[in-house]
């Protein structure tokens, strides 16, 4: 197919919502992004919270933002995109402002009297509740707003974007929190939200997918979950895979805190993570994919574990800027190997007819992560700085990835090729 063919494509197989969807997701990662690179410094520096402290509530709020989603998406669907984007945007703006609010000077006076771990739960929790509403409606809309022929280029334009947000955020995040301060970055994130408001308000149409389908009620997705959840098969394999995903969000919790302790205070660790990590991701994914297309689905997994497994090795070998850029470029290059092919995987597990069921509940390893991996990093972390014997750190991030590795493997050889009752 000629360059000009695939150019027109582009322009004539989304509508206009497609568009300004992704682009409203592109400010939303970048606000994501960029005040999670930053949160665990400011939670300690800033706020006087452990490290210990600190990852719990980067647990409670990392583990709702990709939970609930299952429930939010239903709300999106009664409401509408429109009205769904509307409130996220709306909760996400204020919700960022008070997290940031609680570092700011101006607002001592205020929070004087308030348990300041308390308060930062209660605006985190407030925050993943408005969030809960951006995946569902944008991913909704790139499945309504693509024609048949453009779904699957619409899902690739959705995912570069996201990296691109990835890549963006934390950027600007260093210059805000080197010229300002950490509680600045939150004012970043919260404008950049209400900007998308007023983007939704002015340019988003609300788009439908044709045909009949039905919008499931809250109670029959609660239903729905316990169904999930006695799949002892599928239960299993979300376990192993939140595994891999504790070590991932390591990058946000463990390396920010080690290279500003142990490396240099002033070294721009957010720029180190995000143009490693995303930027790899951007640059290489497709050739990645090209590369794995002919690896067998359970295999080409098994590989991205194996892969990415080795950050910790790499880095543990000699803790450097250098040797963590490349030990996060290698947990990427093991996330493009396995992340295509992790909703295959899905469909294969799944019982006959209860495929879109399972997809729905993609999210939940990444949930299950965040809630258990976010306090682990930071309690590992603090342990092994008291004990001063920061090596623990590596050799507990190596650990948990060999043993991922290794039970999915089990998993392929036992569980995966037998048939579900």
């Amino acid at each position: 197919m000629s360059i000009s063919s695939e150019i027109q494509k582009v322009k004539n197989g989304f509508l206009p919502s497609f568009w300004v969807a992704n682009g409203m997701e592109l400010f939303e990662r970048l606000a994501y992004y960029g005040q999670q690179i930053v949160f665990m410094i400011y939670m300690r520096n800033k706020l006087g919270f452990t490290e210990s402290e600190a990852g719990q509530l980067s647990g409670i709020f990392g583990g709702l933002i990709y939970l609930l989603p299952i429930l939010g998406g239903t709300l999106a669907d009664k409401w509408g995109f429109r009205r769904a984007f509307s409130i996220a945007f709306s909760i996400l703006g204020l919700g960022y402002f008070l997290i940031g609010s609680v570092g700011m000077t101006a607002f001592a006076g205020v929070y004087g009297n308030f348990s300041h771990y308390w308060l930062l739960m209660a605006f985190l929790v407030f925050t993943a509740f408005g969030g809960s509403f951006i995946k569902p409606s944008v991913l909704g809309t790139v499945a309504a707003a693509s024609k048949e022929e453009t779904k699957s280029l619409g899902f690739a334009i959705y995912y570069w974007l996201v990296n691109a947000g990835a890549m963006i955020g934390p950027t600007i995040a260093y210059f805000v929190r080197d010229k300002l301060g950490n509680e600045f970055v939150y004012v970043v994130s919260s404008v950049s939200c209400f900007a998308m408001l007023i983007v939704n308000l002015i340019l988003y149409k609300d788009v439908k997918i044709s045909g009949n389908e039905v919008v499931e009620s809250m109670g029959k997705k609660i239903a729905n979950l316990f169904v999930v959840l006695t799949n002892f098969k599928f239960m299993i394999f979300l376990l192993i895979y939140s595994l891999y995903w504790i070590i991932f969000w390591q990058e946000f919790i463990i390396v920010p805190y080690y290279i500003t302790d142990f490396i240099n205070p002033n070294a721009p660790y957010e720029i180190i993570q995000s143009w490693a990590g995303a930027g790899a991701i951007i640059l290489l994914q497709i050739p990645i994919n090209r590369f794995t297309k002919n690896l067998h689905t359970s295999n080409a997994i098994l590989t991205g574990f194996a892969i990415s497994s080795l950050i910790w090795v790499i880095i543990g070998i000699y803790p450097s800027i250098p040797t963590i850029a490349a030990g996060i470029v290698a947990f990427a290059i093991g996330e493009m190997t396995q992340a295509p092919r992790y909703y295959e995987y899905i469909s294969d597990i799944a019982p006959a007819g209860q495929q879109g069921l399972y997809q729905g509940y993609a999210f939940l390893p990444i949930a299950i992560a965040r809630f258990v991996g976010d306090p682990f990093g930071g309690w590992i972390y603090q342990t092994a700085k008291a004990a001063g014997k920061p090596s623990l750190v590596w050799f507990s991030m190596i650990g948990i990835g060999f043993l991922a590795t290794a039970l999915m493997w089990i998993y392929n050889a036992t569980l995966a090729g037998k048939k579900n009752k």
